[in-house]
């Protein structure tokens, strides 16, 4: 798996834990897809993606989104 992907997975992942939590505890919970939402949007315009630094130091290979 390369960084592109880790990183995709892990907002697909953020997104699906949120709408459950928002069904089953709070709709407040939404507010967690917001920021996957927007952070996934400046990051296609920037580059800067705060879960691909992480990923990138825990030793994931890059991608070519994320150089």
């Amino acid at each position: 798996m390369n960084l592109d992907r880790a990183v995709l997975a892990f907002a697909g992942v953020m997104i699906l834990a949120s709408l459950a939590l928002a069904h089953f505890v709070s709709p407040l919970w939404l507010w967690l897809t917001v920021f996957v939402g927007a952070n996934l949007l400046q990051a296609s315009f920037t580059g800067f993606c705060p879960a691909a630094l992480l990923f990138r130091r825990l030793g994931v290979p890059g991608g070519c989104a994320f150089k």
